[in-house]
C-alpha cells in the first residue's frame, strides 16, 4: 500500500456489545443512519461541501454522537463506498482469474460478459454509493475524498492488469493495455453516471458486448 494513503477503517470507534444483543444493534442502526444521512449530503452538495454538523443533524443526533461512530468524515466516506469498492474489486479480480485460467477467445469473452453482469449488479444495488464514486473519483484528491481516490487508483490497476492478462494470453490484439484498459474504464464509468441519473437508457448486453470488442480488438485508428 502506498504509504502516502490513509489506512483502512479498523472497524466502529464505539464498541459493540455481544452480537445480535440489544447495544449491537442500535450501534448498527445509528450508523446505517450516519451512512445514509451522508450519502445523501454528499450526492446533493459534494464531499467538500457537506461538515460532519450536518451529517449528524442530516441523522438525527447530535455532532458529539457522530465521534462515537467514526473518526471524521474520510472514515465516513470510506463507510459509504466500501460497498461499491468491495463488489468492484472482487468482480475484476475474478474476471482477470477467469482470463487467465481460459483456455480459447470464447472462454475470455464469457469471463468480460460475467464482469459486465456484476458490474451492473452492483449499479442497480448500490445505485446512490456508485453515482457518489462517479461523481467525485476523477475530482482532486482531497483528505476527505482519499478512500474514494485511492479506488479509483486501484480500479485503473486491476483494469491494466487485466488487459494485459488478455494480451499475454493472446486473446486481445492491443499494442499497450493501459490505452485500453483506461480506455474502457473510462466509458464504462460514463455509461454508469449516465444510467443512474437517469439521462440514458442502454440496452446492457448489447453494451457489454460493445466493450468487450473493444478490450479483445483494442483501439484502432
Amino acid at each position: 500500500m502506498d504509504e502516502e494513503r490513509r489506512p483502512r477503517r479498523a472497524g466502529p470507534v464505539e464498541r459493540p456489545g455481544a452480537a445480535g444483543g440489544k447495544r449491537d444493534l442500535n450501534r448498527r442502526r445509528r450508523v446505517q443512519d450516519l451512512i445514509d444521512a451522508g450519502l445523501s449530503l454528499f450526492l446533493a452538495r459534494g464531499i467538500e461541501a457537506v461538515t460532519i454538523d450536518e451529517v449528524a443533524r442530516e441523522a438525527g443526533m447530535a455532532k458529539g454522537n457522530f465521534y462515537r461512530y467514526f473518526r471524521d468524515k474520510p472514515d465516513l466516506v470510506e463507510a459509504v463506498i466500501e460497498p461499491v469498492a468491495e463488489a468492484t474489486r472482487s468482480a475484476l479480480d475474478e474476471c482477470h482469474r477467469q482470463v487467465r485460467a481460459a483456455r480459447g477467445r470464447s472462454e475470455a469473452i464469457a469471463a468480460y460478459a460475467q464482469l459486465g453482469n456484476r458490474l451492473r449488479g452492483t449499479l442497480e444495488t448500490h445505485a446512490d454509493a456508485l453515482c457518489l464514486y462517479l461523481q467525485e473519483c476523477r475530482a482532486p484528491a482531497t483528505p476527505a475524498r482519499q478512500a474514494i481516490s485511492d479506488l479509483a487508483r486501484d480500479l485503473d490497476d486491476r483494469a491494466v492488469a487485466l488487459s494485459q492478462a488478455a494480451v499475454d494470453k493472446q486473446f486481445a490484439v492491443v499494442s499497450d493495455p493501459r490505452i485500453s484498459a483506461v480506455a474502457v474504464l473510462g466509458a464504462v464509468e460514463a455509461l454508469a453516471l449516465a444510467t443512474v441519473r437517469n439521462r440514458v437508457t442502454i440496452d446492457p448486453v448489447e453494451t457489454s458486448k460493445r466493450l468487450i470488442t473493444i478490450v479483445l480488438e483494442g483501439l484502432r485508428k
